[in-house]
């Protein structure tokens, strides 16, 4: 085709839009009204190429992505964009420290899979990806790979990024063992109360054991919720160290008395703080924490940990690196369940709003022995009541003889 005749507009049958030669891109253009907005205004698509088959091939594109609803520049958008776009304005207000477990989740996802096109992503990527991580990571990290994936597509698909979600189509894999929590013994326990009491941690470690407090409960204890001169004495857990600051669930709100082990401690952990106050001097800073730094500063989770294993060094009976601090709640649900007292119970102690949150976080740790219907029944009756030789005669029985099994009905055993 010669330059003027590429200049020239080609006419094309009528509806399929026009196609023209840009002088200045050097390029084939073609375009097509598809459609007017609510103001009467021309929608308009436009696909260019090198070649006119390149920009009719281009306009096609463009017009099914307007047809299926997808957003300008939806099909440019990789996988680590939506990923991004999630972590940044699809959180909410969550608490920081659950964007830094989402951001060290989908790094995985950046890392595997990020440069691939979110509308060419499909269901094999995703399980080629979570199979890779399962050489490596627990199937409960497996899981929350693919929950925190699922939803920065979800996200996408509601901004007309991409047309449908296939995350939800991939299967997902066993991973590797997760580290499984446990609980202290009823000897591990009582070596751990009597061996760390010279250890700062001591109080934490008492309060958390036989109070069954949650770590990030017991992070944000003041002492105006502790009444020590109550009869009997009580917390009152209405607080943590969420960016909320309440308790996690409603229920978790609740007053707890205090045993004696605890009373006394907490009467320790009251005259160390007055020292540290005293040895700071200009530097305290006063919180109203009940559990602090020695200059009265809040603990975190790391300060936690770290003063929890350096306290169980004191104890031979226990391996520090294999404990945490949440491990002391455990243990006070096994020794609430061990003196007999019923699930029930230590739901309302714990926080629970149900039984069966207690049940499947600490299944573990729970002796579930019904004894109610023993109980009424051996009220009801006993061995002596029935006959110690009572038996249940069989309710067919056999004629007596080898015979018999092959005698026909109605008819006499032999005689031999």
């Amino acid at each position: 085709m010669s330059e003027p005749d590429r200049k020239k507009t080609v006419r094309r049958p009528r509806g399929e839009g026009t196609i023209y030669w840009d002088e200045r891109r050097k390029r084939w253009v073609a375009t097509r009204i598809v459609g007017y907005d609510d103001r009467g205004r021309e929608i308009r698509k436009t696909g260019s190429g090198t070649s006119r088959s390149a920009a009719i091939e281009k306009l096609r594109r463009r017009i099914r992505e307007h047809e299926k609803g997808l957003a300008v520049g939806a099909r440019k958008t990789t996988v680590g964009d939506a990923v991004w776009d999630w972590l940044a304005y699809g959180q909410g207000q969550v608490d920081r420290a659950t964007v830094k477990k989402l951001e060290y989740l989908t790094a995985h996802v950046i890392d595997g899979i990020g440069d691939v096109l979110l509308t060419k992503l499909t269901p094999k990527h995703v399980e080629r990806l979570l199979a890779d991580l399962a050489q490596t990571h627990s199937t409960r990290t497996i899981a929350d790979v693919k929950a925190a994936l699922n939803n920065a597509v979800k996200r996408a698909v509601a901004r007309d990024l991409v047309e449908r979600n296939v995350v939800e189509l991939a299967v997902t894999p066993r991973g590797r063992a997760g580290r499984k929590s446990k609980s202290l013994t009823e000897k591990q326990a009582l070596d751990v109360l009597a061996l760390t009491k010279g250890h700062t941690m001591y109080a934490y470690i008492v309060v958390s054991m036989l109070v069954g407090i949650r770590t990030e409960e017991m992070r944000a204890l003041t002492w105006d919720h502790v009444d020590l001169a109550a009869t009997p004495p009580v917390i009152e857990v209405w607080r943590s160290v969420r960016k909320t600051g309440d308790t996690k669930t409603r229920t978790s709100r609740r007053t707890l008395a205090l045993p004696d082990v605890a009373v006394e401690a907490l009467h320790r952990r009251r005259r160390a703080q007055e020292a540290d106050r005293a040895r700071a001097g200009a530097d305290w800073q006063e919180t109203g924490l009940v559990f602090t730094t020695s200059v009265g500063t809040g603990l975190d989770a790391a300060n936690v940990r770290r003063a929890f294993r350096s306290a169980l060094k004191f104890v031979p009976s226990v391996d520090p690196k294999d404990w945490t601090p949440r491990e002391l709640r455990h243990s006070f649900v096994s020794l609430m369940s061990a003196g007999g007292a019923a699930v029930e119970q230590i739901a309302h102690v714990v926080g629970h709003s149900n039984t069966s949150t207690t049940e499947r976080i600490y299944r573990h740790e729970l002796r579930p022995v019904i004894q109610a219907g023993a109980v009424f029944m051996n009220e009801f009756t006993s061995v002596e009541d029935s006959g110690p030789e009572w038996h249940m005669d069989p309710l067919f029985k056999m004629p007596r003889g080898s015979d018999a099994r092959s005698a026909p009905p109605g008819s006499a055993p032999r005689k031999k």
